[in-house]
C-alpha cells in the first residue's frame, strides 16, 4: 500500500512517470494543508522553497530574507509538517485494521518521518524503515534557513528521535550513512541507480554534428558552476573550431538569475534551452550528448550528496563532469567506473585541459566510452538488496 498526499502543491509534476507504478498496487490519499500557495502569493521566489531552493547572498530581497526565516522557524521540519497529526490518527486505524508489519518512510519532506515516529510510538513492535532521500539537518541548504538556537535544537532532537527509533535507517551515499550512524541509526547505504532498460552501447559520440554538453535537471543558486561557465567562455574566445562546434544544452529547471547571466555573456550563441521537459525526453537528451554536467554544494559537508541522475548519466554511457568538494562520493564513483571527470570550484585549469581533450578527442573521432562497473547501481540490484533488507 502506498499513502500519499490527495492534493499536494509539488514544484513539478511528470505524469509520464505514472506508468512505473504497478496498476495492482493500493494507493491511499488523504488530503494534506500545506502554506505553499499563501507564501507564493506574497512572493513569487518562495515557490522554489518546494524544492530545496533559495536565493542567496545579493539575490535575497528584503521578502526573501523574511520568507525563509518564516519557513525555517515556524514549519519545522518543513511545511508538511501539518500533515503529521492526521496522518498518524488515520493510519492508527488503517495498520489495525489491514494487519501492517512493515512501513517505510520517505523523505525529503522528512514530515514524513515524524509520520513514521508516531506509528512507531503507538505500535512499539512495527518494523520501521527511515528512507532518506537527502539528509535533514546535514543538507546544504539548512543553514540558509535563518534557523534561532531553539528551532535549530528542535531540528536535531527531531531528527535524532527518527534515527533511535527507526528499525533501519537508510541512506543513499556512503558518507551520509556513516554520518547517521555516528547519530544513534541502524543505517544502511542504498545508492539511487538507473534503469536496465535505459543502458545504452555508446554509439552517440562520433555522430553529433556539435559538442554538446547537457546539463539536465534542475540547478539552483547554491549550486552554480560559475567556474565551468568562465572556461567555456574562455575557450569560445581562445578556440575559433571550439566556438563553431559547441553547444551547451540545458533540459530542466534552471535559476532565472543563473539563465539572464548565461544568456547575456559569451556563450549566449552557443545555448540551446529544452525548458522542462519529461522524463523519458530528459533520458533521450542525456542519450544524445557528448559530456553531462552534475554540480553539488562546495562544502565538505555536502561531499555525501550523490545526484540521482548521476546513475541516468552512468547508463548512456557518456563522459560526465562533476563539481564539488574534493573528496565527494560522487568522486568515488566516477574513478570507480571510470565514467568521469570530478573537480572542485577552484580547479579551472584542469577542467580545461580536460575538455580541450575531450574536444579534441571528438574532432578526430576518437571520443570512446570507457565506463565500467556500472552493473551494481542497476535498480534490479538495488532493489535485491532492498527486498533483502525488507
Amino acid at each position: 500500500m502506498i499513502y500519499t498526499p490527495e492534493n499536494p502543491n509539488y514544484p513539478l509534476l511528470d505524469e509520464s512517470l505514472l506508468k512505473d507504478v504497478p496498476k495492482d498496487i493500493e494507493t491511499v490519499k488523504t488530503k494534506i494543508r500545506e502554506p505553499y500557495q499563501l507564501a507564493e502569493k506574497l512572493n513569487k521566489s518562495n515557490k522554489k522553497f518546494k524544492a530545496g531552493q533559495f536565493d542567496v547572498g545579493k539575490n535575497q530581497s528584503w521578502k526573501s530574507k523574511l520568507s525563509i526565516w518564516i519557513r525555517g522557524n515556524f514549519f519545522i521540519p518543513d511545511a508538511r509538517v501539518f500533515w503529521v497529526k492526521p496522518s498518524v490518527k488515520f493510519l492508527k486505524k488503517y495498520l489495525r485494521e489491514h494487519h501492517i508489519e512493515t512501513i517505510v518512510t520517505t523523505g525529503p519532506p522528512h514530515s514524513l518521518h515524524l509520520i513514521g515516529l508516531g506509528l512507531k510510538k503507538e505500535f512499539p513492535g512495527l518494523k520501521w524503515i527511515a528512507d532518506f532521500r537527502d539528509p535533514w539537518t546535514e543538507i546544504s541548504y539548512h543553514k540558509h534557513l535563518k534557523l534561532t538556537k531553539n528551532s535549530d535544537k528542535k531540528h536535531r532532537e527531531l531528527e535524532k528521535s527518527v534515527f533511535q527509533n527507526a528499525d533501519i535507517t537508510l541512506a543513499t551515499s556512503y558518507t551520509d550513512a556513516e554520518n547517521f550512524r555516528k547519530s544513534g541509526a541502524n543505517a544502511v547505504c542504498i545508492t539511487n541507480g538507473f534503469d536496465d532498460s535505459n543502458t545504452q552501447t555508446f554509439k552517440h559520440s562520433n555522430t553529433q554534428t556539435k559538442f554538446t554538453l547537457s546539463y539536465v535537471g534542475v540547478l539552483e543558486q547554491l549550486r552554480n558552476p560559475e567556474i565551468l561557465w568562465e572556461a567555456l567562455e574562455e575557450m569560445v574566445s581562445e578556440n575559433e573550431d571550439f566556438k563553431n562546434d559547441f553547444q551547451l544544452k540545458i533540459a530542466g529547471r534552471i535559476d532565472d538569475k543563473i539563465l539572464e547571466k548565461l544568456e547575456s555573456s559569451p556563450l549566449q550563441h552557443s545555448i540551446l534551452n529544452l525548458g522542462y521537459i519529461s522524463h523519458n525526453k530528459a533520458v533521450e537528451e542525456m542519450e544524445n550528448s557528448l559530456v553531462l554536467l552534475i554540480t553539488n554544494f562546495p562544502q565538505e559537508s555536502s561531499k555525501g550528496i550523490i545526484p540521482g541522475k548521476l546513475f541516468e548519466y552512468l547508463a548512456t554511457g557518456n563522459s560526465i563532469i562533476s563539481f564539488g568538494s574534493k573528496y565527494s562520493d560522487v568522486s568515488k564513483i566516477l574513478e570507480k567506473t571510470n565514467a568521469g571527470k570530478h573537480f572542485s570550484y577552484t580547479e579551472k585549469t584542469e577542467l580545461k585541459n580536460y575538455l580541450s581533450v575531450l574536444f579534441e578527442s571528438w574532432k578526430n573521432g576518437a571520443l570512446q566510452s570507457n565506463s565500467e562497473n556500472i552493473e551494481e547501481f542497476s535498480r534490479r540490484n538495488l532493489t535485491k538488496k532492498l527486498a533483502e533488507l525488507l
